[in-house]
């Protein structure tokens, strides 16, 4: 089996848990959904989960190759990407909210194609996002099992599954989410500390975990 269900468990859980954190991807998909409307949220989500899959490919032809090439090299990936995750878990944590305030007025009248374009194309260019996956998807290959290529893409595909049912979800229930987060504002920095948490558990995980 290339992925174990151990694997599948913690990654999922871990997935979701990054997916609803605040971030740009999520107060664009809420802002859409609130200004124009249930379809627009939900295609701009689809976009953004559908461009992880050239970040998964990415990552799988990247970290395979470090593992083959060099277990320094992957080391190192190791290090970089970790503490790049706990420098985006700081930064959450400073924001005190500010990420998720929501504009209803901030969204121009387009089709739905070009809102799933842009959510697809913003994704796929985003250089931190080609960051992220190559710090986050690593902690779960096991180079023991082998097939270190294939655990990689399996991940990401599950990624890209569930950030496609959460952006989903944010786009439908957009109008009911948008308007507790404005009426609560102490919500919104709870939920930036929670997620700078993630970020920075993940991220000295990541540093500290034996070289496999």
């Amino acid at each position: 089996m290339i992925v174990t269900a151990e694997q599948l468990a913690a990654f999922t859980i871990a997935a979701m848990l990054i997916t609803l954190s605040p971030g740009p991807d999520n107060l664009m998909v809420l802002s859409l959904g609130i200004a124009k409307g249930r379809r627009q949220g939900m295609a701009f989500g689809l976009g953004c989960a559908l461009g992880c899959i050239t970040h998964t490919i990415l990552a799988a032809l990247g970290v395979s190759a470090l593992i083959a090439a060099s277990p320094m090299a992957f080391g190192l990936l190791k290090i970089a990407g970790g503490s790049y995750l706990v420098y985006l878990g700081w930064q959450a944590i400073r924001s005190r909210g500010s990420s998720l305030k929501v504009d209803k007025g901030a969204i121009d009248d387009t089709p739905l194609s070009a809102h799933f374009r842009k959510g697809l194309i913003a994704n796929t260019i985003n250089p931190k996002v080609v960051l992220f996956f190559l710090a986050f998807l690593p902690q779960f290959v096991d180079p023991a099992q082998g097939h270190s290529g294939w655990q990689t893409a399996i991940l990401g595909l599950i990624f890209t599954a569930q950030a496609a049912l959460l952006f989903g979800s944010l786009g439908y229930f957009a109008g009911a989410i948008g308007g507790w987060l404005n009426r609560t504002p102490k919500a919104s920095q709870w939920l930036d500390r929670i997620a700078g948490s993630i970020f920075i558990a993940l991220g000295l995980r990541l540093i500290l975990s034996p070289q496999r």
